[in-house]
């Protein structure tokens, strides 16, 4: 089968590998219908030292089951599937509190011997706790909706859900990639009435807008925050989502939340210290929360919102390409041409 491997910054490549088997009862194989890149993908794509070595690449995919181990229960062939990006039982401690990326049994698509989403088929380890079968074909439409439940929307449903959205609080989005418009979106479905949207790239606020951005801030650094306190009467916001990573943003979202508020990070920490003293969180008695979605505490939930046309978070893909394809994927969204890539095998 083809899969997709990375061997350093801007060097992607879909090479042919052997079918994955069983390895273990737990274990599920699944053919990939649909998959894609993720905004996550991009700092290895532009950081990672060059190896002889590929790297497995993707955790996003939908599929339908092929072959299931002996203990497996819950899903069976022929079944349509959705994988949360992260593999787990379902069934420990941690999971059962509702942070299923804590698994003791789980682990990530792409290391310890487990392949990536960017591929024709993948052995899904845990599948039990991991895959969640939903009642579409190969041709439904609703599929990049779907494949949104995977990571990108439920991580910035898990943004605001860790950050308290509801009615009564003002949020500020920092990122108008696809996680930070995804962020925008929950934020309106939990009520939110004033959400700041902060990004520069005009198609990517227009939909932000669409999906419930009230006002749009394409200012950054200082401007920026001087901007949101301007349109929040000098208080910031209660709630900030903070959907990019990078130490400037993570410094805007400290000078914009209100006394008080609360930052929830999503974005991947490219940085190993930030401020915590009393100019950025100390003095403003504000919260730190956010870390790696566990959206497989989500996906069932949020699945009749897509199954029933109440929310359409696969608006976030802009473009589709064959696997063969995956490398101009990567350039293309890294160099902004695209916003978020579907990948067809």
């Amino acid at each position: 089968m083809r899969a997709t491997f990375m061997y350093g910054a801007g060097d992607v490549r879909v090479e042919e590998v052997p079918d994955p088997r069983i390895q273990a009862p737990t274990d599920a194989i699944v053919r990939v219908v649909l998959s894609c890149v993720c905004g996550s993908d991009l700092h290895p794509y532009r950081n990672m030292p060059t190896s002889g070595t590929g790297v497995p690449m993707g955790h996003e995919f939908l599929g339908v089951v092929e072959e299931t181990g002996s203990d497996v229960t819950t899903v069976r062939r022929g079944d349509f599937v959705i994988s949360p990006f992260a593999f787990q039982d379902n069934t420990c401690q941690f999971c059962r509190e509702g942070f299923q990326t804590s698994c003791v049994h789980g682990g990530w698509y792409g290391a310890g011997g487990v392949g990536g989403g960017q591929a024709e088929a993948i052995r899904v380890p845990q599948a039990d706790g991991t895959l969640v079968a939903a009642p579409v074909g190969e041709d439904s439409e609703l599929l990049p909706s779907l494949l949104t439940l995977s990571d990108v929307y439920l991580t910035g449903y898990h943004a605001a859900h860790m950050g308290k959205v509801n009615q009564r609080t003002t949020v500020t989005v920092i990122g108008d990639g696809a996680v930070g418009l995804s962020a925008v979106l929950a934020s309106k479905q939990m009520g939110a009435e004033r959400i700041i949207l902060m990004g520069r790239h005009a198609s990517r606020t227009n939909l932000g807008r669409e999906f419930g951005a009230t006002d749009v801030v394409p200012e950054r650094g200082k401007e920026g925050i001087a901007k949101v306190l301007e349109l929040t009467g000098g208080e910031g916001t209660h709630v900030v989502l903070e959907a990019v990573g990078h130490l400037p943003a993570y410094e805007m979202a400290y000078g914009v939340v209100r006394p008080g508020g609360v930052i929830s990070r999503v974005g991947v920490p490219q940085y190993e210290q930030a401020p915590i003293g009393f100019g950025s969180l100390f003095g403003k008695n504000a919260t730190l929360t956010g870390g790696p979605a566990p959206v497989r505490a989500y996906i069932e939930q949020a699945l009749p919102d897509v199954l029933e046309g109440r929310i359409n978070p696969g608006r976030v893909f802009d473009r589709t390409v064959t696997l063969d394809q995956v490398a101009e994927s990567y350039k293309a969204m890294d160099s902004r041409e695209a916003l978020k890539v579907l990948l067809t095998p």
